[in-house]
């Protein structure tokens, strides 16, 4: 059986069919599939620089179904972002097992990073924030807990997130200070 036929049988759906690697990549951007299945050699552009390429601009996980298991190869794969990397000849009731261990390990990346820029956006607003209960407390006078109120205080009056009271607090100084 063929890869699309197998994929079909396994209740896949195949978006679209490349014969080289730019292609592959040019489909990718255009389908943007939940996978990507390619082999490592292939005309135009190898499989492992079509999985960087697809890794670095987030499109969709691959995995690499190639006849070669040479240890320069896999390393280049792994180096590349690729998430999952069969040897063929493979079974149908191989590629599934893959696929879906593939597609999870890929959405828990995607979830991670996600994670981590809510955790710098948290953290960059109570740098903000520290620093404009720093002013508050110079300008008038305030106990920290006082500062951190009056900027709360603001945030909810005005319906704005505290980093924007915070960040209007620190222009406001900076204007002051010209």
């Amino acid at each position: 059986m063929d890869l699309k036929e197998m994929l079909s049988v396994l209740g896949y759906q195949v978006v679209g069919e490349a014969g080289d690697g730019k292609q592959a990549v040019s489909l990718a951007r255009e389908f943007k599939p939940d996978l990507v299945i390619m082999d490592i050699k292939m005309p135009e552009m190898d499989g492992i620089t079509a999985a960087k390429i697809l890794t670095e601009e987030r499109i969709a996980p691959v995995l690499l179904l190639t006849a070669y298991s040479q240890q320069e190869l896999v390393a280049g794969a792994r180096e590349a972002g690729v998430i999952g990397y069969i040897v063929k000849p493979f079974r149908q009731d191989e590629l599934q097992p893959a696929i879906e261990v593939a597609l999870s390990r890929f959405r828990e990346f995607c979830d991670l990073e996600k994670e981590i820029g809510d955790l710098r956006e948290t953290l960059e607003a109570r740098k903000v924030i520290e620093r404009a209960k720093g002013v508050l407390m110079d300008q008038y006078g305030l106990k920290e807990a006082d500062a951190f109120r009056r900027i709360q205080k603001l945030s909810m009056d005005t319906r704005k997130s505290m980093k924007e009271i915070a960040e209007a607090i620190l222009l406001a100084r900076e204007l002051d200070k010209n």
